[in-house]
This record gives C-alpha cells, structure tokens and sequence, in this order.
C-alpha cells in the first residue's frame, strides 16, 4: 500500500490513460486487513484540481465513483469540500474532504512519481453508510468504521485500529525507553512492538496511540498486514519487511 511495484508496461498505461481521456485511475484491491482505494492521476497537472482517492468499496464501483468525479473536473466545474453530492449513487449522498499533505506519501505512489513530488494537493470522497450517515454522524455503523480511513485527520495516528488498542510491547520500551525495531502484526490481529531484548518476563500492554505519541516514525508501518513484520536499525531508519511465517491452530 505504502509502496507501489512499478514496472515500465504500467507506467505506459498509465501515460497513456492521461494522455488520451485527460486522467487515469489506480485501483487497488483490499487485503483482509487494509481496505480497497482508489485514486486518480492527471486531474492536478491538466485541471489544476486536486486529485480523488476513495475507500471502502468494491473495486468496479470506486473505478466508477471515481470517473464521475473526474468527468465533473473535465467540465469544468470544481469539487467543493463540506458540500453534500447526491448524483453519485441512487439513495447516498458523498461528500469530499481535504487530505492532509502528510497522508499523500501513503496513498499516491504512482502520482508522486508522475508528478516528480510529494506535494500533490488530494479530496478524499467519502460516502454514506446503509443509513445514509457519514463516519462522523452519530450512529455510523460500525461495520464501515474502518473501511475509509478520514484523510484529513489523525496523520500523527495513521493504524486503522482504535488509539486505546491494547497492544504488546516490552519492559525496554516502557521503562528503559528503548526504541522500536521490531514490529509483527500477527495474523489473529495482535501487535507486538518489540526492542530486540528477550521478551521474556518483560511483555507489557500499552495503549497503541501510546506508540506514536512517542514515536510517530512508527506511522510508517501502519499497512503491516496480517501475518507480517518489520524491522530497521534504528529509530528514521528504512524498514524492511517480511512475511511471517503461518501457524496452524490445532
């Protein structure tokens, strides 16, 4: 999610899809833990209108919701932030949010390498859940909580899961203030921030906001999927990750 694989026949289709319809679409499929997005590329360098990403949906209809939005750029209208949008579904209402610039690395790897930068202003459009609420209504349904993260805010807390989380750490970490070099995301779901010190007699819980108030590099492994781990050298060190490896329940 954080990284994109790129090769050179991608790269064409998406010069391509620019070049002729004005932008293109990257759609990327939901994981059993990270939701499905998409986002576009081009409506920023040929419209001057900031890009789209949306959340949550199957990949046909966020292709679908997405081109709509971009057909209103190409007309020449703007998409308004705060403004409530019927004509994108039948009985929903969307409406489009500012994404805070410290989210853009996350999501739009292909844009920040088509627009040789990381300063790519973006609208989040977010839709309504089966009661046609938003996710900062009263009585969201909790089953779409998670399924479109709000871009505009938490960028100091970026894990999809809930700041007051209990998660595993160590001794060392609490009490020592030692840093953060491993981290396994297991895959029933359990975090463990580890220090590389035995673990033994020294496992703590902490509330994983906890984490990122101290240190907000850990952000940069938000989308550790089920069943993986990353480890660095060093606090603003580059992560590495790898697959753990699968257990079977007897």
């Amino acid at each position: 999610m954080t990284e994109h694989e790129h090769n050179s026949n991608v790269d064409k289709e998406i010069l391509t899809d620019i070049e002729n319809v004005g932008w293109t679409v990257i759609l990327i499929e939901a994981t059993d833990y990270l939701p499905s997005f998409a986002y576009t590329i081009g409506l920023w360098k040929n419209y001057g209108h900031p890009e789209l990403i949306s959340f949550g949906l199957t990949i046909k209809t966020l292709h679908q919701i997405i081109n709509d939005a971009g057909e209103i750029v190409k007309s020449g209208q703007k998409i308004i932030t705060g403004k409530t949008y019927d004509n994108f579904f039948k009985n929903s209402k969307v409406e489009f949010i500012k994404v805070d610039p410290r989210n853009i690395v996350n999501y739009f790897g292909f844009g920040i390498d088509y627009n040789k930068t990381k300063d790519i202003p973006a609208m989040q459009l977010i839709w309504t859940d089966r009661n046609d609420k938003f996710p900062w209504e009263m009585d969201f349904e909790e089953e779409f909580i998670y399924k479109q993260p709000l871009l505009d805010r938490n960028a100091d807390f970026k894990f999809r899961e809930a700041k007051n989380l209990a998660i595993f750490t160590t001794s060392h970490w609490l009490e020592q203030n030692k840093p953060i070099l491993t981290v396994i995301h297991d895959y029933d779901g359990d975090w463990q921030f580890l220090t590389g010190d035995p673990i033994e007699g020294n496992a703590k819980l902490v509330a994983l906001e906890q984490m990122t108030i101290r240190d907000k590099t850990l952000n940069e492994i938000f989308d550790l999927d089920y069943g993986e781990e990353a480890e660095r050298e060093s606090i603003g060190g580059r992560w590495t990750r790898n697959k753990l490896e699968e257990y079977n329940e007897e």
